[in-house]
């Protein structure tokens, strides 16, 4: 049966219920979390998708809040690349997403408990140099602000008065300095409700209530070898999102809606962390029984995952690798009998056998 959880009297006290389906995705968690642990993947594997991970959380933690770069722009700009055309702007508070998360990777590395000097110093690094200066980098706000819809300019949202910012952060951090009894999947997505719902920065309170929720799972053991990115699946349906942030001031401040979906989407990016962990433990039983290099892996790994792949498709999903490099390495997959390459039009498309492990 759902049961209602109250945190024992203080000043941040979130009220939520447990419900089946919070039940059901922290279940789904454990069991991700469990595969992870005991699975045999190699740490090269692991760096590159964790790597990968990164670029993807910041590129869509950053497309949330309205930036117009490419996934394609994103990873040329990650590689030192330059991308004509692309917002300074845009550029910019992408790569300092960088910055902020090696401030959380240093941190984590040191035990320290979370301070407001640490989310002030995130949020420095998150909108440092960009728009002119005007989030104000680093300080607490001395106004008041809004949250409109993006579409109509309505407001949806006023925030609570300047003054009250100092007391209501302070109150947030000594709650996650203390042993609330709480799952920490759940003490990560309070914590980013209530960094948005405070919203003590002019600008950037998205995306350090995002890495915020980021930091509280890493530090408390539930960082997944670093593998997945829930910004990805935030931004896959920004509209559900905002609802499911916005359904707690409609329910009185009971967390319990925004708590389901945030746990689902967790759910929902390690199942597919889980099934890529799958894919590569097959991809390996391959690549020892055919003696295929580490080129010819990565292309192996790609068409697991899908149905089949044309050429652009493969240059797409591993830029690193040359045109004509993958182009041959695709040909000696086909003569090896792993892959079968079939015409569809004007292209050539490549697909595992079916003896292949998919």
């Amino acid at each position: 049966m759902p049961s209602d959880f109250r945190h024992p009297p203080s000043y941040f006290s979130p009220r939520f219920t447990i419900t089946n389906s919070i039940t059901a995705a922290l279940t789904a968690i454990e069991r991700a979390r469990g595969f992870l642990e005991a699975a045999t993947l190699s740490e090269q594997w692991i760096e590159r998708m964790s790597q990968r991970a990164l670029l993807l959380e910041a590129h869509h933690t950053t497309h949330i809040e309205g930036t117009q770069l490419t996934l394609d722009e994103a990873a040329r700009l990650w590689a030192g690349e330059t991308v004509e055309g692309a917002n300074r702007d845009d550029v910019r508070e992408l790569l300092n997403y960088r910055d902020a998360f090696n401030l959380v990777a240093e941190y984590l590395g040191s035990g320290e408990p979370i301070t407001e000097g640490l989310i002030r110093e995130i949020h420095k690094r998150l909108v440092d140099g960009v728009r002119g200066g005007s989030a104000q980098p680093g300080q607490y706000r001395l106004i008041q602000n809004y949250v409109a819809n993006r579409r109509t300019r309505e407001i949806i949202y006023t925030p609570p008065p300047p003054e009250q910012v100092p007391s209501l952060m302070r109150e947030l951090v000594e709650w996650l300095r203390a042993d609330a009894g709480i799952h920490p999947v759940l003490v990560a997505g309070i914590a980013q409700f209530q960094l948005v719902h405070i919203h003590p920065f002019v600008d950037g309170n998205g995306r350090t209530s995002r890495l915020l929720s980021t930091l509280c799972l890493y530090r408390s053991g539930y960082d997944f070898k670093r593998l997945f990115t829930l910004s990805e699946f935030y931004d896959r349906d920004r509209s559900a999102f905002y609802r499911a942030l916005q359904s707690v001031r409609e329910q009185d401040m009971n967390l319990t809606g925004w708590l389901e979906f945030f746990v689902q989407g967790l759910a929902v990016q390690m199942d597919e962390v889980k099934a890529r962990g799958e894919r590569v433990i097959r991809r390996d039983v391959l690549v020892r029984e055919h003696r295929l290099n580490e080129r010819q892996a990565q292309i192996v790994e790609v068409l697991m995952g899908r149905d089949s792949v044309t050429i652009e498709d493969t240059r797409a999903a591993l830029p690193q690798i040359p045109r004509r490099t993958l182009q041959r390495d695709l040909q000696v997959l086909v003569e090896k009998r792993i892959a079968v390459a079939e015409r569809a039009g004007r292209a050539r498309r490549y697909r595992l056998r079916d003896n292949g492990l998919r």
